[in-house]
């Protein structure tokens, strides 16, 4: 019975992997350039949305490469396990950065932040439970 429970943890927790590391492939790959309801102030792009936090413009790029292959690791996790715990921290810690940025834009409603703090949860999720 325990053996059961543990094989169904491991199925929920790569089914989060797979959330994760979709959504941080569709965020960054596909709409970055792209007018989302959850970008930060009024910008249409990741890189308006980086100047609405107040991030220099070269922070972007290396952001970027960073959670395309934490995402990437999450994925690939489902078959080489030891690359979780260490992605699952790494893409949670960004995703505070996100969280917290979201929330100094005080224009802003505070459901622009909830993706961020979806991930962030997921992320943390993985992190303790893998």
């Amino acid at each position: 019975k325990e053996q059961e429970g543990q094989k169904q943890m491991g199925t929920y927790l790569q089914i989060a992997q797979v959330v994760v590391g979709v959504t941080i492939l569709m965020v960054w790959l596909v709409r970055a350039n792209r007018d989302t309801n959850y970008r930060g102030g009024d910008a249409k792009t990741m890189r308006e949305e980086f100047a609405v936090y107040g991030f220099p413009d070269w922070l972007l790029f290396p952001v970027g490469i960073l959670k395309v292959l934490l995402a990437l690791f999450l994925l690939s996790g489902i078959w080489y396990a030891p690359i979780v715990r260490p992605a699952a921290t790494a893409m949670a810690f960004l995703m505070l950065v996100a969280v917290v940025s979201h929330f100094r834009v005080r224009s802003d409603s505070p459901r622009k932040a909830l993706p961020a703090l979806c991930i962030l949860l997921i992320s943390m999720s993985i992190a303790i439970y893998i």
